[in-house]
């Protein structure tokens, strides 16, 4: 694990031949009947959400080199779901994947090494390679989680213009020097990762920049040439991948474009018993796509 972050990153795309990630957000109503069973109990929940989880990993393993489990989804059924998210991690970094704790925390400076030490050191979902942070705090928020993650040899990914048309009413507000507030935010994170730069030439430090912003995309891949670009919003909130060529650099390297309810449930249309084999092509799918957007770079 003391290898460097985006190192092990680019090395895993690379070897893959992808630069996608599979995003686990499971929803126990949107399961497979086979697993949802009666759900009498959040016991019984989380045992299909487990085993929903494990399909999903068997069935994506071998295309892609990245999966993002969302805390969230596991959070929400108590102990158990963390334990269960604890497990997914450990067996997606069996299956050979990197593995990215989608957990989106922050707070102020003491707070934060408390979720530091908690998701990247001592915590239940530790042995993730890489966690994402709220960078909305500021500096002193962010400084506790940089520091754990370089003693780890593990990654961040900072909000910077997220998907969520909501945030355009604050990240999209243009400051007295004319740069909007996630252009300013992308300053910050420029700076704050240039320390921590691995041989790939991107930093451990990466960025959130949503599929559904492609306007913003080139103007902060600009400003942050030595972040690897994590773009959720592709597929179920609309992202495209002409949406996402702009993330990456000349190259075709720097980008990480995300998925999840698009293959999660790719079973339910058309709906087929076979959700296995429908997560699956959907995967394959979406590979294609991404690469083809690459190949004409």
């Amino acid at each position: 694990m003391m290898s460097h972050f985006a190192d092990r990153l680019m090395d895993a795309c690379a070897r893959k031949g992808t630069p996608i990630c599979v995003g686990l957000d499971p929803v126990y109503e949107r399961l497979p009947p086979e697993l949802a069973g009666d759900g009498g109990s959040s016991e019984a929940r989380v045992a299909a959400i487990g085993a929903f989880c494990r399909g999903v990993i068997q069935a994506v393993a071998k295309h892609v080199a990245v999966i993002k489990p969302q805390s969230a989804c596991f959070e929400r059924y108590g102990w158990r779901g963390v334990r269960l998210c604890e497990e997914i991690v450990a067996e997606a970094r069996a299956a050979g994947l990197i593995v990215v704790l989608d957990g989106k925390r922050g707070d102020i400076g003491i707070s934060s090494e408390h979720y530091a030490a908690g998701l990247l050191t001592d915590g239940p979902a530790q042995a993730a390679d890489a966690l994402t942070v709220n960078s909305y705090l500021g500096a002193d928020g962010l400084n506790p989680f940089l520091k754990a993650a370089a003693a780890q040899g593990k990654g961040l990914f900072a909000l910077v213009r997220t998907s969520n048309p909501g945030g355009d009413a604050l990240q999209s507000l243009k400051l007295a020097d004319g740069r909007s507030v996630a252009e300013a935010v992308a300053g910050i994170m420029a700076q704050a990762g240039a320390g921590q730069v691995g041989r790939s030439g991107y930093s451990l430090l990466g960025a959130v920049v949503g599929a559904t912003k492609p306007a913003d995309a080139a103007r902060l891949r600009e400003l942050m040439p030595q972040q690897v670009l994590l773009v959720p919003g592709f597929g179920a909130q609309g992202g495209k991948a002409d949406d996402v060529k702009a993330c990456f650099n000349k190259d075709g390297r720097g980008a990480i474009i995300t998925a999840s309810r698009s293959i999660l449930y790719a079973y339910e249309k058309p709906a087929t018993a076979d959700w296995k084999a429908a997560v699956e092509a959907a995967t394959v799918a979406m590979k294609k796509e991404v690469g083809q957007i690459l190949a004409r770079s």
